[in-house]
């Protein structure tokens, strides 16, 4: 917990049973309970604290040869995208991390620093260090629509179905695009400062999201009723109402703001670099309701699951809290480099890492 002097301790393998399961001892102070081949949990009484260290259910070593900093899994749960330092971003076969040779995304000039699926799971999006915002399609690779921003772009989001996109950019704005125009509908914001992740979400009912100084285009569809979060790197974290324009709210945290999400129409969170997880209630952000620390290390993702949040850092950690388990469930084998993203579908937990290794989490047996 915050504030209290972090527990050591050693866990020491002693040997296997017949069945394949090791046998572990664990040092004075904590206490192993159930092993099984890919998880062991473990708690420390004293504090009424207990951690589930569970391992890939397999990894996927040859999509990438460097880095991968991004992945996405469509919806369906068929098919990967990810993006490398390497140069390329290419799509994959979600189950076993085979590539789809034709399915190279070529195009984008410089680091690409986004993907992610359409609903529809066969068109991708994809965001670039070039300034250009890139639509694909996942059955062909044929870059579908092009669009130019003034900056890199650092994160997008994808307003319902996809008629309309967003993205933000090193420059501190964040701007709608109009799919099927490939045209820039507004600028949603400009915050003076980098947006380095953004999330759209329709807002709570009783939140004042503003109304707009002119009426909206029509080939805006789906802003109505939406609220738009940036994480910013001056130590802000904004809400804006996406059809008015209009600022909803701003929270200021301990270092910069690297990513945020929903956790419903009321709550959400945010991750700093300096290693804060803060959820707030967006009817009131004078507070968090909660502020998680885990290591002093960024946060670099946050991904709602069930009832709780998958959170990565930059020390190789990713752990899932959920309301409906007594224990943080840590998901293993990054070592100390860092996981940039995290995707899933059903039980299925996908992560990517600096050490160019996509991972697959099987939570069925939890």
């Amino acid at each position: 917990p915050a504030g209290k002097p972090t527990l050591y301790g050693s866990l020491t393998r002693r040997g296997l049973s017949t069945e394949g399961v090791p046998d572990i001892a664990a040092s004075e102070g904590f206490v192993v309970g159930k092993v099984t081949k890919k998880s062991i949990l473990v708690s420390c009484p004293h504090e009424n604290v207990s951690t589930k260290f569970l391992a890939p259910y397999t990894t996927f070593c040859r999509i990438h040869q460097k880095s991968i900093t991004c992945l996405d899994i469509s919806s369906g749960g068929g098919l990967g995208v990810s993006t490398s330092t390497d140069g390329t971003m290419k799509i994959w076969q979600a189950a076993n991390g085979e590539i789809r040779v034709r399915l190279l995304l070529e195009g984008h000039v410089y680091d690409v620093n986004c993907c992610r699926f359409f609903p529809s799971g066969l068109v991708v999006l994809s965001g670039g260090m070039d300034a250009q915002l890139k639509i694909w399609s996942a059955e062909d690779a044929s870059c579908v629509h092009g669009l130019c921003f003034d900056a890199g772009i650092l994160d997008t989001a994808i307003v319902d179905r996809g008629r309309n996109v967003l993205s933000c950019s090193r420059d501190g704005t964040a701007r709608l695009w109009d799919c099927g125009k490939s045209a820039c509908l507004g600028v949603i914001a400009d915050c003076g400062s980098p947006v380095n992740g953004i999330a759209v979400g329709t807002a709570d009912n009783s939140l004042n999201l503003g109304t707009p100084e002119k009426a909206p285009s029509e080939r805006e569809i789906g802003t109505e009723g939406k609220i738009l979060l940036l994480a910013r790197e001056d130590k802000k974290l904004q809400g804006v109402g996406l059809q008015s324009r209009q600022p909803v709210f701003l929270f200021v945290g301990s270092d910069a703001f690297n990513c945020c999400t929903f956790l419903s129409s009321t709550y959400i969170l945010a991750g700093t670099q300096d290693g804060n997880i803060y959820q707030l209630d967006v009817r009131n952000t004078n507070a968090p309701i909660q502020v998680i620390h885990r290591s002093g290390a960024p946060v670099l993702s946050l991904l709602p699951y069930r009832d709780g949040f998958i959170a990565s850092q930059g020390d190789g950690t990713c752990f899932i809290i959920q309301q409906d388990l007594d224990y943080v469930l840590d998901l293993t084998e990054a070592d100390c480099d860092p996981v940039y993203r995290v995707a899933s579908w059903e039980k299925q937990i996908y992560t990517c890492c600096r050490d160019g290794i996509v991972r697959r989490y099987q939570l069925s047996d939890l």
